[in-house]
């Protein structure tokens, strides 16, 4: 008997995909209109970790959830979408939409493949495909999600050429990597989570988001990325699974 497929469910829920956080929500803003409306409609200032948590609460309930939970939460997020317009923005449009669940899904894969361990072909296309409902939970319909994991790369190499960031962004990520408020155990961890977030970008964003590199810095990372893949092998489940009943149990006492 051949081992199970691994499907969207088996992936989303694992805690060491948070390590990929800080460079999902990086990519999104070096997109110029999503990094714009985040810029102009987000306070990063006052509470930097917002995001994180709306997108974390959003995609446990998408893939855990009931069918009653997963409309409820895509109302609220459809609303909030609505009041965030501007010159050349919009929350709402498709494509943004598109580009969010692909760094979501790119970046999930990148952690999950350097901890857990390679997927076959088979697994990556299925969970390629399981990702879309990311996207189309919302306004974006099937058809923009690419059709393969070949679609999707030429669409992310696209896309990277694209990525730009100005002063705004650049504010932005510094209040996200630098926190100055919040609970101290979060702000304690930070240098380790601007790392990690470093280290999981490509040298030309590290460069453009003003992120510090050196040889020695990437012998840090690939020591703890290391230590992430044995610690990770040892965690009973109810650890590793810890932020998805965190979140999903806050969703539903709201």
């Amino acid at each position: 008997m051949g081992s199970m497929t691994v499907r969207l469910a088996d992936v989303s829920g694992e805690a060491v995909l948070l390590a990929g956080a800080g460079r999902a929500i990086l990519l999104q803003i070096a997109h110029p209109a999503v990094g714009r409306g985040v810029a102009r409609h987000s306070d990063f200032s006052s509470d930097p970790l917002r995001r994180l948590r709306n997108t974390l609460t959003y995609v446990y309930v998408v893939v855990y959830g009931t069918p009653e939970e997963v409309a409820r939460i895509a109302r609220a997020v459809n609303a909030t979408h609505v009041q965030v317009r501007g010159d050349q923005y919009d929350a709402s449009d498709p494509d943004l939409q598109l580009w969010v669940a692909a760094t979501l899904y790119q970046t999930a894969i990148e952690v999950y493949e350097r901890v857990v361990g390679p997927l076959p072909p088979e697994d990556v296309e299925q969970l390629y495909r399981d990702y879309a409902v990311l996207g189309t939970t919302l306004t974006m319909s099937p058809g923009l999600w690419p059709k393969d994991t070949e679609a999707f790369r030429k669409y992310w190499l696209s896309t990277l050429a694209t990525l730009r960031v100005d002063d705004e962004v650049l504010a932005v990520s510094r209040a996200l990597l630098h926190p100055t408020g919040g609970p101290w155990w979060i702000r304690r961890m930070m240098p380790l989570v601007r790392l990690i977030t470093a280290g999981l970008l490509d040298e030309s964003l590290r460069t453009t988001f003003e992120l510090p590199w050196d040889a020695r810095r990437q012998r840090r990372f690939d020591r703890t990325m290391r230590m992430m893949a044995r610690t990770n092998r040892i965690l009973p489940a109810r650890l590793r699974h810890w932020p998805r009943e965190h979140y999903l149990a806050r969703f539903r006492r709201a």
